[in-house]
């Protein structure tokens, strides 16, 4: 894929934040974008940005049967070359304090949401023998942080599924990725994240004190989401993209940390990871 023909993007979530400078820096470009959004007035401001290409499509991503019904129109309108999934919210709890509630929740946004967007686009992708599938993850789907367990553990399923998909849609011409954040200046900090109904004092000097960083950082993140967006796409025209692409100096900082503390932990255990192999009794 090249800039040289105009791509057709499929991105959930452009109201704010990633999604929407994203679609505004593939739209600058003369792109054809069909994002999603939860509102009457946000369908009709997308709508104005790029008359004719920006297209807003109302979704709830929990709504499966709603999902196909959306992605069949965008296909009849002309067809997805690139679709992102940015769609999702961060829940912030310590793993005792959130409730089941609140931990289905997240999951219905961030991995089942997700996969029902996949699986209803995967049929026209095959059928085409090319397209690109770009999931946006985040630093938390590799390192985990106190407060961000279960926002994590859905980023960290995310990531699992991405590998493997990537390798089964490999051969029809399909590229998977996964794009990696650390912390920009969008709305997640607000708007798109969420406090647990219950919070342990027990758990102050860590999840409390994730917490109070959390808030403090808000607005001062240092990634630049249009800087995010122009990487992004990068990915779109590259031959062979990343499977993974971490954006911003922290991100590359935490990711970097986490590998060696790996490989450290590993090497030191590594005699009794290799005393557990079958060996078969001497036959003398």
């Amino acid at each position: 894929m090249t800039t040289s023909s105009t791509l057709r993007w499929f991105i959930t979530g452009v109201s704010s934040g990633l999604g929407r400078a994203l679609a505004a820096a593939a739209l600058a470009r003369g792109d054809q974008v069909t994002g999603t959004v939860r509102s009457d007035a946000a369908r009709l401001a997308f709508a104005g940005i790029a008359p004719g290409r920006s297209t807003a499509r109302l979704l709830d991503i929990t709504d499966e049967e709603a999902i196909r019904a959306t992605i069949a129109a965008t296909e009849a309108d002309g067809g997805i070359d690139i679709l992102v999934n940015n769609a999702g919210y961060g829940l912030v709890a310590g793993v005792e304090e959130a409730n089941l509630a609140e931990i289905r929740a997240q999951f219905e946004v961030n991995v089942f949401g997700t996969l029902a967007v996949i699986q209803s686009v995967l049929p026209f992708m095959r059928a085409r023998r090319r397209g690109r599938i770009i999931n946006i993850s985040s630093v938390s789907g590799l390192v985990g942080w106190p407060s961000l367990g279960v926002y994590s553990g859905s980023k960290f399923a995310l990531e699992g599924i991405s590998e493997t998909l990537a390798l089964e849609v490999e051969p029809f011409g399909i590229h998977v990725m996964l794009v990696e954040p650390g912390g920009f200046r969008t709305e997640f900090a607000t708007g798109s994240r969420v406090e647990s109904a219950r919070q342990i004092d027990d758990y102050d000097a860590t999840v409390g004190a994730c917490r109070r960083i959390l808030a403090t950082h808000a607005g001062h993140e240092p990634g630049d989401p249009a800087k995010a967006a122009q990487a992004i796409l990068t990915l779109a025209d590259t031959p062979n993209p990343p499977l993974r692409l971490l954006l911003g100096r922290d991100a590359i900082t935490y990711a970097t940390q986490k590998s060696a503390a790996q490989c450290a932990e590993q090497a030191v255990w590594t005699a009794v990871s290799l005393a557990t192999d079958f060996v078969a009794p001497d036959p003398g």
